[in-house]
């Protein structure tokens, strides 16, 4: 049973979700990435991320093939490019994405990094797409603190779902501001990359005892660790059946208060505050 999380307005989302960023990249690998996502929806991991800018359209095209007949189960989310994001630009943008989800409607659509459009532009637009019924929530990606709280001053910012963020334990930057200040507005944030990049993360040997403790994976574990404030949206990517079937069951790992100090020797909290580290 995959654990959930509550947007503002207190309705439940699945706390772990797919990612695909970097999928319909080749169409050699089109079937394998289908069935990945596949796979995981049978295993209950029905929040499924993607955006307009993944493979240029091609990553929504994917998740199509693999919710067919079964859209009502699941909790899409997509993006729109900053450059798209003005008042006019933001509804044709999304009326792309749904022609390529083959979709009425996308259940949280984000603004997918700050942009040069008025962020009041681009609320706006949200505003009335959530009116029409196109999109029933909406949030930004990649907005740092400070962001955030422009975001708020705005007349409708405090509609704002979530914030999705790069975050991981060599990436806890947001701990220190980011973090307690979407708490203070139960907001929920996403985590995209929560297992890093490049594979360094997961050669760190207080994953791996961890990890040894817990019979997992230091991948699990990395993925349970950016669970355990109840708080955040974690979203894997994975197109390997053994890798899916491992995050499906990542949040069920319960870390305890060794387990956390561990990882906090190896990949201590923030001091002060610091810049968004984005990718």
């Amino acid at each position: 049973m995959i654990r959930t999380v509550r947007l503002p307005d207190g309705t439940p989302v699945p706390a772990l979700g797919q990612g695909t960023w970097h999928m319909g990249e080749s169409a050699d690998l089109a079937e394998q990435e289908v069935a990945a996502l596949k796979l995981g929806i049978e295993l209950g991991v029905t929040l499924i991320d993607t955006a307009e800018m993944y493979g240029n359209g091609a990553a929504e095209e994917l998740v199509a093939k693999a919710i067919a007949g079964r859209r009502d189960e699941l909790f899409i989310v997509s993006k729109v490019s900053p450059h798209n994001a003005s008042r006019s630009g933001t509804p044709a943008a999304c009326e792309r994405s749904l022609k390529r989800l083959r979709t009425d409607r996308i259940d949280l659509y984000l603004l997918h990094w700050p942009g040069s459009h008025r962020l009041s532009d681009t609320v706006e637009a949200f505003e009335k797409l959530r009116a029409a019924g196109k999109i029933r929530y909406w949030g930004v990606s990649n907005f740092d603190a400070a962001a955030m709280q422009r975001l708020a001053n705005l007349p409708q910012g405090g509609a704002c779902a979530t914030n999705q963020v790069q975050y991981h334990p060599d990436t806890r930057g947001i701990e220190f501001d980011l973090l307690p200040w979407c708490a203070r507005q139960r907001m929920p944030i996403m985590a995209y990359s929560p297992v890093g990049q490049g594979g360094r993360l997961l050669r760190s040997p207080a994953l791996a005892a961890v990890a040894k403790r817990h019979n997992a994976t230091p991948a699990q574990v990395a993925i349970a660790w950016g669970m355990r404030h109840g708080t955040v949206i974690s979203i894997p990517k994975a197109t390997d059946p053994a890798h899916v079937r491992e995050n499906a069951v990542a949040g069920a790992i319960e870390l305890t208060a060794e387990d956390l100090a561990e990882i906090d020797a190896r990949h201590p909290p923030p001091r002060k505050q610091q810049g968004l580290d984005i990718v």
